[in-house]
This record gives structure tokens, C-alpha cells and sequence, in this order.
């Protein structure tokens, strides 16, 4: 019996099978989760990667459209998950893009239209997509979103380290007035990992080989498997008493220096 037998969980994010996102959903489904996924801005490629998840090509888990930053899709997102579950146990917030300008070392000349877009899409998003989930937690449960440690300036990362100090932020707000009605939020900082949005940042290749050098436990930029393990672990029932949180899973980076 899995730690998340007969668990609902709803995954963003799941875009190529080299995803944080992905591995939570295959992780989840051995686990004994019902899983439905969001996609954006194309569900085909959600759906064809849906498949390779252990319930196979022929029985995939549901995929439903979502852009985190339109109002009319959010209100809409409760009928369309109540279509596939009557409820949810867990939602992953795996959600998070910015401007090639507030990214690169950019930061003096970001326009504040392209800061607005990376926090409207990585930050607000972690509040609106629980708050549109909200009445399908009508037990309370999990919520768990990817971070990246937001407690250093580092090279190249920009507008996006400050969109993620702004994500811990809320998500402990988010914690302080969840908690009553026994929804947990907690936060996953993963080390660097070469997914496609973490590539598309220039210099994000000497950030990560530096990182690969400094993390006393070594870090495989290539493996998100440790990242997502940690996220299923909070989505159980496992950590009844953690909320608030950020689970450090970099090789152990944030406790001795950064990477520069």
C-alpha cells in the first residue's frame, strides 16, 4: 500500500518527462494516487507526455487547460477537475516563467511589464490556483509548490530569484490562512536541474557546475527524482504537523555557501 493510496492529486506543470513535475506525477500514481494534470499553453503535448506515466497509453490521467493568469479559466477549473474526481486531496504548484529580459543578468534594465509577467505567473499563481482549488479540499490536504532558495542573489537568475522570494512569502501567508481548514502548504528549493526552463537561462550551465562542486552530498543536475520524492512525501500524510515549510533538496548548497 502506497503512502498516497486513494489520494487525488492535481500536478501543473507537466511539459516534457525530464520535469520535476512528471516525476511527481509518476511517483504519485506508484503511490497509490489518482492523478489529473493541468496544461498550458499546449495540452497536446501534456496529453502525449501523460502517457508514458505508469497507467500507460491506454488509461493516461486526465489532462485539463489552465492558464494560471486568466480569472475566466480559474473560475472554471473547479467544474472541469469535479468532470474527472469529486475531490482533491493535494495540489503541486509547479509553475513558473519569466521574460528572456528579467532573466541573464538583465536586472537594472527588466521594464516592469516583464516583472509583472514573472510574478503574476510564479508567485500570485501559487495563491490563485489554491484558492480556485479550494472547494474540492474540503478535507483539508497538501498543497506543495517548486521553489528555488530565494535567500541569496544568485548569478543570472534575476527577477525570477525575486518572483520566488515572493512564492516562500505567500506561501507562508498562504499557510497562515489555510491552516484553519487543515490545508498544508510547504515548498520544495530544488538544486539546479536541466529542465527545459532551467536551460533556456543564460549562463544556467556554470551556476549548475558550480553547484555540482560546492553541494556536499554532489547533485546530479540531470536527476529530479530526489526533488520529486520530497514533493510526494508532503503530499502524504506523512507530515501532519508541517506547514510553512521549505524542503532544501540540493545536495545540501543552502547550508554550506552558494554557488557562484
Amino acid at each position: 500500500m502506497g503512502i498516497l493510496e486513494g489520494k487525488r492529486i492535481l500536478v501543473t506543470g507537466v511539459l516534457t518527462n525530464a520535469s520535476i513535475a512528471f516525476h511527481v506525477a509518476k511517483i504519485a500514481q506508484q503511490e497509490g494516487a489518482t492523478v489529473v494534470l493541468t496544461a498550458y499553453p499546449r495540452a497536446a503535448l501534456t496529453e502525449r507526455i501523460a502517457k508514458r506515466l505508469p497507467s500507460g497509453r491506454d488509461n493516461p490521467p486526465p489532462v485539463v487547460e489552465l492558464d494560471v493568469t486568466d480569472p475566466e479559466q480559474l473560475r472554471a477549473l473547479e467544474g472541469r477537475l469535479r468532470e474527472h474526481v469529486d475531490g482533491l486531496d493535494g495540489v503541486v504548484h509547479a509553475i513558473g516563467a519569466a521574460p528572456a529580459t528579467a532573466l541573464g543578468g538583465n536586472f537594472l534594465k527588466t521594464p516592469w511589464e516583464d516583472v509583472a509577467t514573472a510574478v503574476h505567473t510564479s508567485t500570485y499563481s501559487l495563491m490563485s490556483l489554491t484558492t480556485a482549488c479550494l472547494p474540492l479540499l474540503e478535507t483539508g490536504g497538501s498543497v506543495v509548490g517548486l521553489d528555488f532558495d530565494a535567500t541569496q542573489a544568485w548569478p543570472v537568475y534575476d527577477w525570477m530569484g525575486v518572483a520566488k522570494a515572493g512564492l516562500e512569502s505567500c506561501a507562508r501567508y498562504l499557510c497562515r490562512y489555510l491552516g484553519p481548514n487543515g490545508i498544508r502548504v510547504n515548498l520544495v528549493a530544488a538544486g539546479p536541474l536541466e529542465t527545459v526552463a532551467a536551460t533556456g537561462i543564460p549562463g544556467f550551465h556554470d551556476v549548475a557546475a558550480s553547484w555540482t562542486k560546492q553541494a556536499p552530498l554532489g547533485w546530479d543536475i540531470g536527476d529530479p527524482v530526489p526533488a520529486a520524492r520530497a514533493c510526494v512525501a508532503l503530499l502524504s500524510d506523512w507530515f501532519p504537523g508541517t506547514t510553512g515549510e521549505i524542503v532544501h533538496v540540493d545536495g545540501g548548497v543552502h547550508a554550506v555557501g552558494g554557488a557562484h
